[in-house]
């Protein structure tokens, strides 16, 4: 406008994110007008002009990985497909562009000349207007005539060292423009001619002191009450304060975990784990079922994490996934579409659920269907985490590349605290700092070789012009002097996996405080950091409280509460009592009277094993077992009748029932992997033959059943014939328990005269079988199973029981007195029920043995039993004598 000057046009160069941060809000601050603040990368491409870009990380990946995947090499030709190949030579090539080394003009070893061949690649690869730094740089001095305009009087703003690279343009800018450098004391500016300008420093710096913590948690920990400290005293702002280390990674999790809890604004400088968001998780559950394949729980996982995004899923019925067996492995296509179609049989409002099967049918094909399966399952953020995850690695290694993608922090680090790496806080120094790492290993860090260019191919003297350990010296150095209000120099004493650690030399002989994780600190951070440390105030909340009050009861010798022990004729308990018991559910009140109140009356139960284990537990192989058994015989009935049959037709029947179960077995539970699953049903086929084949029959017209049910509730449908109505209640005798179950074979002659109770056992045979009864109240089932029989069968039958253990050589065990067997689980049920109603129960004598599956829910402490002993003794009195019983 006519009367008025120009406004005058000035360029800040800073180096890094935070300093970029930071003197853009200062800039703001002070209404400074006509100012831009720039790192060299973008200073160069603003002067070559016609849209020109430096070359990024988004761009040069995929760029070398396009490279690698074209033939010609030699020496790397092993590894050039490898996960972290890429990875290493795009930080080699940066390396040798920051120090301005031109591959064309060095010795033409093979190394060199495999990585000169890269970088052609890579330029003919790239964007047009994408150009490396040495070439970006070049292009920027042509049209440094264009200066003035463009960029004005330029000033490099606290930057300690200037890469070789950019060094011929800050000359060149020299002679066209004013350059100044405000330069922290030991910059390295002895290549400048400009103007430098020394950095004012405090006239009082901050006297550090050092502390040394637990480990990189109790680091954190001690972090949060420091900075809690300084705010609520009103010494500091939370953007005056900031935390640094040399590398931020041992540390961020734990940063990510707590931080939160101290309702502290804490800015990561460098970035958040992708993985620590939902839309990283969603990539993470994504990655998982291609790399590991098809299983419900992976595809549970995807679908709750993948829903709203206004994707394919979102068309799928409601409950479609409640509609399929909880149990169910789920691991192949085929799976799937018979689950699916078992759903919609029961449930026809879920005909639209066979949609999900071409987006399961993607997903099968794993990492190579990488790219169709995120277009299916992820959008915005998500897909650019899994885009860029997928730059820097092949698919094949999307578990390790999703751990090394980072996302902007939301948070301004203008006014939070600031979590970074030294490098950043040395181009943006704060008055009130905490560095951690101060260890041997970390502070400074030993440089290694370069992957690409070791020592032996390369000096590293000629291309790494600024070493890792030169460097982390000087941003000590220089971020100790920017200090003005309080420095905190801070160690682990053990790593993370807890070897030990020592002084870093940085802290030479300065005297250390050593913090312990149970100190009382003077701020807490959290509000449970603060009832740890009030001990009175932690005795006001209830369930701190009665964890105490728990734990001094368990470490005395008197029964408590907190032993099991509670009110008579609990009505829970009694209602336990009171159900239809089978002879699992006896079994446990006989043999561990606590396991059953927590089972049976609380409803506990005891951790899901593995959604793919590599065997199953002994007890589903004998219920696989006894399936195979049900289904031969009941394939056998009535014609030709399972006492008629030949050895070929049992044999028939049971590779049918072997077909079926083998199929049918994974749709419903957990089962091993495909070939040692069908080894498992070989092996339990093996033996139910064994069962099969032992028919002992000699009577024309008697008839077999298997898996016959009793004491069912009403309504129950058999779907067979049965001997008996199996609705019809059977009670113990003597005692108020009603039971049900199913009896593993009956043999049932025509005349009904006679029936023969089998009881079959997977196991090996114990000890002295014969001599077995109840076995302390281990072995309940063909004795109830007999009484069962004298109960629903009509008449005054001849019933026989017997055990017949199918593995290795066979062998049957008769029960001699089934009157006198019955009694004693009669008495022995008494007196287990008397002792729960009289508000009493004990732990059985296996039930801290790893057998117990709810052994978890006992007392840790492994004195436990043996304080308890004496008290226990006394109420289990009656019961533990029939714990001896044979």
């Amino acid at each position: 406008m006519a009367g008025k000057s120009a406004l005058q046009v000035r360029t800040v160069i800073v180096e890094g994110s935070l300093a970029s941060q930071m003197r853009r809000a200062a800039a703001a601050r002070a209404n400074e007008c006509g100012l831009r603040i720039l790192g060299l990368p973008q200073l160069a491409a603003r002067l070559a002009g016609a849209f020109t870009t430096p070359v990024t990380p988004e761009v040069l990946d995929p760029a070398i990985r396009l490279a690698l995947d074209e033939a010609g090499f030699v020496e790397i030709e092993p590894v050039r497909r490898l996960p972290g190949t890429a990875r290493a030579f795009a930080r080699s090539l940066r390396r040798l562009w920051d120090a301005d080394i031109d591959l064309g003009r060095m010795d033409d070893s093979n190394r060199i000349r495999e990585l000169r061949l890269v970088e052609e690649r890579v330029k003919r690869l790239m964007p047009k207007a994408v150009l490396t730094t040495r070439d970006l740089r070049d292009a920027a001095l042509q049209r440094i005539q264009y200066a003035p305009k463009l960029v004005g009087a330029v000033q490099l703003e606290r930057i300690s060292v200037v890469q070789p690279v950019w060094r011929p343009l800050i000359e060149a800018l020299e002679k066209v423009v004013e350059v100044e450098w405000l330069a922290p004391r030991g910059a390295e500016t002895e290549w400048f001619s400009g103007t430098v300008i020394a950095l004012a420093t405090p006239s009082r710096p901050a006297e550090p002191t050092a502390v040394s913590c637990a480990d990189p948690r109790h680091e954190v920990v001690e972090t949060l009450r420091w900075a809690r400290r300084l705010i609520a005293s009103g010494a500091a702002k939370p953007h005056e304060i900031a935390i640094a280390a040399p590398s931020t990674a041992p540390w961020d999790d734990h940063w990510l975990a707590l931080a939160p809890d101290a309702d502290l604004r804490v800015h990561f400088a460098h970035g958040v784990p992708a993985l620590a968001t939902v839309e990283g998780q969603r990539c993470a559950a994504l990655a998982d079922l291609l790399l590991r394949g098809l299983s419900q729980k992976r595809v549970r996982r995807l679908v709750s994490l993948s829903r709203g995004q206004g994707l394919g899923l979102d068309q799928l019925p409601h409950g479609w996934l409640a509609a399929l067996p909880r149990g169910a492995a789920l691991s192949t296509m085929r799976d799937w579409e018979h689950a699916i179609a078992a759903a919609i049989i029961k449930d026809s409002s879920l005909d639209r659920a066979r949609t999900v099967l071409p987006l399961l049918g993607t997903l099968a094909r794993g990492p190579s269907a990488s790219g169709e399966a995120a277009g299916l399952f992820l959008r915005g953020r998500s897909l650019q985490i899994w885009e860029a995850a997928t730059r820097s690695a092949p698919p094949d290694a999307l578990e390790l590349s999703l751990r090394n993608v980072r996302l902007p922090a939301e948070t301004d680090a203008a006014d939070s605290i600031v979590w970074c790496t030294a490098r950043d806080l040395a181009a943006a120094p704060r008055p009130h700092v905490r560095l951690l790492g101060l260890t041997n290993r970390s502070w400074p860090r030993n440089a290694g070789d370069d992957p690409i260019l070791p020592s032996h191919v390369l000096s590293p003297d000629e291309f790494d012009f600024d070493p890792v350990g030169r460097a982390d010296r000087r941003h000590f150095r220089i971020i100790l002097e920017g200090a003005s209000g309080s420095v905190v120099l801070s160690r682990s004493r053990r790593s993370g996996q807890g070897s030990r650690l020592g002084r870093s030399p940085l802290l030479q002989d300065r005297p250390e405080t050593a913090l312990s994780r149970a100190r009382i600190p003077e701020h807490a951070f959290s509000a449970a950091d603060r009832l740890m440390a009030r001990p009175a105030e932690a005795a006001g909340v209830a369930r701190i409280r009665s964890a105490t009050h728990c734990w001094r009861n368990w470490h005395g010798e008197h029964l408590t509460p907190h032993d099991a022990q509670f009110g008579a004729d609990h009505p829970v308990v009694v209602a336990s009592i009171e159900r239809v018991q089978s002879a699992t559910s006896l079994r446990r009140l006989l043999q561990d009277p606590l396991s059953f109140v927590w089972r049976y009356a609380l409803g506990w139960d005891a951790p899901e094993e593995r959604e793919q284990p590599l065997s199953i537990s002994a007890l589903d192989f004998g219920k696989l077992v006894h399936e195979l058994l049900r289904r031969a015989v009941d394939t056998l009935e009535p014609y030709p009748g399972y006492a008629k049959a030949s050895d070929g037709e049992i044999e028939g029947a049971l590779s049918y029932a072997v077909q079926i179960v083998r199929e049918a077995w994974p749709l419903e539970r957990p089962v091993p992997p495909k070939l040692l699953w069908r080894n498992t049903v070989d092996y339990a086929a093996s033996l139910a033959l064994v069962g099969l084949l032992r028919k002992e029959i000699s009577e024309p017209g008697t008839r077999s059943w298997t898996e016959v049910p009793f004491g069912q509730p009403a309504g129950f449908v058999a779907g067979r014939e049965l001997p008996w109505d199996p609705t019809k209640p059977v009670v113990v005798p003597n005692t108020l328990v009603r039971l049900r179950g199913t009896i593993d074979r009956l043999d049932l002659r025509h005349d009904r005269s006679a029936a023969r109770v089998t009881d079959y056992k997977t196991g090996t045979p114990p000890k002295n079988v014969g001599r077995i009864i109840i076995g302390g109240g281990a072995e309940l089932q063909r004795v109830l199973y007999a009484h069962a029989c004298r109960e629903l069968l009509e008449g005054d039958p001849q019933i026989v029981a017997r055990l017949l253990y199918l593995a290795g050589e066979p062998m049957t065990a008769r029960l001699h007195d089934l009157d006198g067997a019955i009694d004693q689980i009669s008495a022995f049920i008494n007196e287990a029920t008397a002792l729960l109603r009289r508000g009493a129960t004990v732990p059985g004598r296996l039930a801290f043995e790893r057998s117990n599956d709810l052994r978890l829910a006992l007392p840790a402490s492994p004195g436990y039993q043996r304080r308890k002993r004496v008290a226990y003794s006394e109420i289990e009195a009656g019961i533990s004598r029939f714990w001896s019983a044979p």
